[in-house]
């Protein structure tokens, strides 16, 4: 199962690497961006609770995109000590760009599926990760 699932990955993630270049964003900017642009207000805590990711590695990430004008940091409204992170327009407009052209690979390499298998196969391997 393993075998097959990185088979597949590999075979997307290359296209999605190609196609997202143009938006300066690399799988992990594109997963903490698109986090972001859902759950306005979500604290570095939630993200990397959320996307597995190391607080160390967050710290950088986030200064990039707060530097690229995409995301800002705003007073958490229930907890003083906590800082929500927020797209900013210009955020909010690349992921839009950005989403539809994932979107648009994921239904390009699974173009052998019908749409009942595309969403069975999302919700299986959702339930190994979540």
């Amino acid at each position: 199962m393993g075998y097959n699932a990185r088979r597949a990955a590999l075979s997307i993630i290359e296209l999605f690497l190609e196609r997202l270049a143009p938006y300066g964003l690399k799988p992990v900017d594109f997963s903490v961006m698109s986090t972001i642009q859902h759950n306005p207000g979500v604290t570095s805590r939630q993200l990397c609770t959320t996307l597995n990711l190391l607080p160390p590695n967050l710290v950088g990430l986030i200064q990039s995109l707060e530097s690229r004008g995409l995301i800002e940091r705003k007073p958490h409204p229930h907890d003083g000590r906590a800082v929500g992170l927020h797209a900013t327009p210009k955020g909010q407009a690349l992921m839009v760009q950005a989403e539809q052209t994932a979107s648009d690979l994921e239904i390009e390499k699974t173009a052998k599926l019908t749409p009942t298998q595309r969403k069975t196969l999302l919700a299986l391997l959702q339930k190994i990760y979540l």
